[in-house]
């Protein structure tokens, strides 16, 4: 089975006219065929992707302002989507991010068009930038939120740079799954983070933490 096959595109809102999933699909699908193929992204015109998907140009550009935009629907329909947070503790939203984080690490080594197409989009300021913008910066908002509720709640000290250590859960997980792509990633590697990092960060009043 193909990449194009295993995935569909994003849930997300409408762009322009009422959207057609079955069409939304049917483009995503196509860049995704091509890239398969081999096609680099540079090459990727907005007329060979209508052409290879069976569709108008102006259906394309209906849904998307650009290749830009299209291309960053395209990789988040092959990364596995985000779950919803069980919002039990902060703790436990915390394991969720970095699994999901652990989850595309995964799919990043087994697909090569998906690792292909990351290491694509860095070359390209404007796409990497619309990827950020779009995909990575509201992960971290989400990741932000969860360690102010926490410490709101008191299970996080207040003298914290949350900033800061938004960066120092999520890095363990991206060294393991992006730099050292030859290491394990284990299926408790979330649980072994968060729980490593809250001995040393919970008021000291807490109760001492118990593994579930």
């Amino acid at each position: 089975m193909s990449l194009a096959e295993r995935h569909t595109p994003p849930d997300g809102p409408a762009r322009g006219r009422p959207r057609s999933e079955a069409v939304e699909r049917a483009i995503i699908e196509g860049v995704m065929r091509l890239l398969e193929e081999g096609v680099p992204l540079a090459e990727l015109s907005i007329e060979r992707i209508a052409r290879t998907a069976g569709v108008g140009k102006a259906t394309i550009y209906r849904r998307w302002s650009g290749k830009e935009e299209l291309f960053v629907d395209v990789v988040r329909a092959a990364e596995p989507p985000d779950p919803p947070l069980p919002g039990t503790s902060m703790r436990d939203d915390l394991v969720v991010l970095l699994e999901q984080v652990r989850r595309r690490g995964l799919a990043n080594r087994s697909s090569a068009i998906l690792h292909s197409v990351q290491a694509q989009m860095k070359s390209s300021p404007k796409l990497w930038a619309a990827y950020q913008a779009t995909v990575v910066a509201p992960r971290r908002r989400i990741g932000l939120e969860v360690l102010r509720r926490g410490q709101d709640n008191g299970e996080l000290r207040t003298d914290l740079d949350l900033e800061l250590l938004n960066d120092i859960f999520v890095g363990p997980m991206l060294v393991r799954a992006v730099l050292r792509t030859d290491a394990d990633l284990p299926g408790d590697l979330a649980e072994q983070v968060v729980d490593t990092l809250l001995e040393g960060l919970r008021p000291v009043s807490s109760e001492p933490h118990r593994p579930r």
